[in-house]
């Protein structure tokens, strides 16, 4: 049977070795499901993207998700792109404009209408990096980066013990995606994937916790603006986190001055 090293931090190393978790079968459910994963996104993104049952064809993405890929294909068409970028993605995911991801990159303190200002100006620069068009007309695949974020997306929600795709493991995966334009506009706004990360599992427990208090507070929670509601709890949820890097940022530039 072929052999695959897993490399784990230490202290996981050791809290493996001391618990004796059985590692290769765990290891091997866990790729399995990955695999399954991300051979249903390639598949797809292997065929053609321009029919109407595109949503259809991507079972473990969310709503939003899906949407964001609606709009991310309506957006390349529109551009005469053959192809869907990460620009095309990204462009979605602010068109969407509900999803958990803007929350998490306001909370980050970077705007969707900023983002918005710098994919324009990236896409300018580049003079559109959209491909020729098609000889139909039609938008038929995903870019390599593209695919690449996808593929990412899938890694990210399953690291993280999700069994789904949403919109914040679609961010990490567009972050972590190093060619892409969509990736290269996030990360010149300050983006970085590790600290992302934390922000999306923090935002995700704030949402949990709003939906618990929505549950105890019955009809008068129905009555609110859900949209502002779950802002407001990602906020809550994510500031802490802030604060601690703005502390450890303050930190290193006192010991770097002196």
């Amino acid at each position: 049977m072929p052999k695959i090293n897993v490399y784990l931090p230490d202290e996981l190393a050791e809290a493996v070795k001391a618990s004796g978790v059985p590692v290769s079968a765990v290891c091997q459910r866990a790729l399995e499901q990955a695999v399954r994963r991300v051979t249903a996104i390639r598949e797809v993104m292997a065929g053609d993207l321009a029919g109407d049952d595109l949503a259809a064809r991507f079972p473990h993405f969310t709503a939003r998700t899906r949407e964001v890929l609606k709009l991310s294909v309506a957006a390349a068409r529109e551009d005469g792109a053959a192809e869907v970028g990460t620009e095309h993605l990204l462009g979605g995911m602010l068109a969407e404009g509900t999803n958990l991801a803007l929350h998490v990159l306001r909370a980050a303190e970077i705007e969707p209408e900023q983002v918005g200002r710098a994919l324009a100006a990236q896409t300018s620069r580049s003079g559109g990096s959209a491909p020729p068009e098609t000889p139909d007309g039609e938008t038929a695949r995903f870019s390599g980066p593209a695919a690449n974020a996808l593929e990412m997306a899938v890694a990210e929600a399953h690291g993280l013990g999700h069994n789904y795709i949403g919109c914040e493991h679609l961010l990490l995966g567009l972050i972590a995606e190093p060619d892409g334009a969509g990736g290269q506009v996030l990360r010149s706004l300050g983006a970085e994937a590790r600290l992302t990360r934390r922000a999306v599992v923090a935002a995700l427990a704030g949402y949990v916790h709003l939906r618990a208090q929505g549950a105890g507070a019955g009809a008068a929670a129905t009555s609110a603006d859900p949209a502002k509601a779950l802002a407001e709890a990602v906020g809550r949820a994510v500031e802490p986190l802030v604060r601690r890097i703005e502390r450890l940022e303050e930190r290193l530039d006192t010991g770097s001055g002196g």
